[in-house]
C-alpha cells in the first residue's frame, strides 16, 4: 500500500511540474514499502542518489518558472529550496560516510516535502501560475 497516492489536489497545473512532483512521490513510497519489509538500506541508497538530482532540477524549473511569470513570494520560495537542497546534500553526505540512519531521515524529509511543501507552499503559487498562462 502507497504511503501517499498522486492526485489531483497535488497538481500545480502545470504538467513538467506535476510529472516532477509525482516523481518525488513514487521515491516516498518506494522508500516506505522497503522500509516496511525491512529493506530500507538495500534500496535506500540507490533511491537517495535518484532524489538528489531529481530534486535539483524540479527546484530549478520551478524558480525558473516562477522567475518567467514575476511570482511575488519568489524569494520565499527560492529559501525554502535551497533549505531543502541543503538537507538533501546533508543526507548524500551521510550516506557516503555510511550512516545508515539517513533512510529514516530521508523517509522523513520526503513525506515532510509531500506534506508541507506540496500540498501547502507549491499551492500558493499554483493559482498564479495559472492567472500568468503557465502550463
Amino acid at each position: 500500500m502507497a504511503l501517499v497516492t498522486w492526485s489531483k489536489k497535488y497538481s500545480v497545473g502545470v504538467k513538467a511540474l506535476d510529472d516532477q512532483h509525482e516523481a518525488l512521490v513514487n521515491i516516498l513510497n518506494e522508500l516506505h514499502a522497503a522500509s516496511i519489509r525491512g529493506k530500507a538500506a538495500e534500496v535506500g541508497g540507490r533511491l537517495l542518489c535518484k532524489l538528489a538530482p531529481l530534486a535539483d532540477e524540479h527546484f530549478a524549473a520551478e524558480m525558473r518558472l516562477m522567475e518567467s511569470i514575476n511570482f511575488p513570494g519568489l524569494a520565499e520560495h527560492r529559501a525554502k529550496h535551497s533549505e531543502m537542497a541543503g538537507k538533501i546534500a546533508e543526507m548524500v553526505s551521510s550516506y557516503k560516510k555510511g550512516d545508515s540512519a539517513v533512510f529514516l531521515q530521508l523517509l522523513y524529509f520526503v513525506r515532510n516535502y509531500e506534506s508541507k511543501h506540496l500540498q501547502n507552499e507549491d499551492q500558493q503559487y499554483a493559482q498564479w501560475l495559472s492567472e500568468h498562462g503557465a502550463r
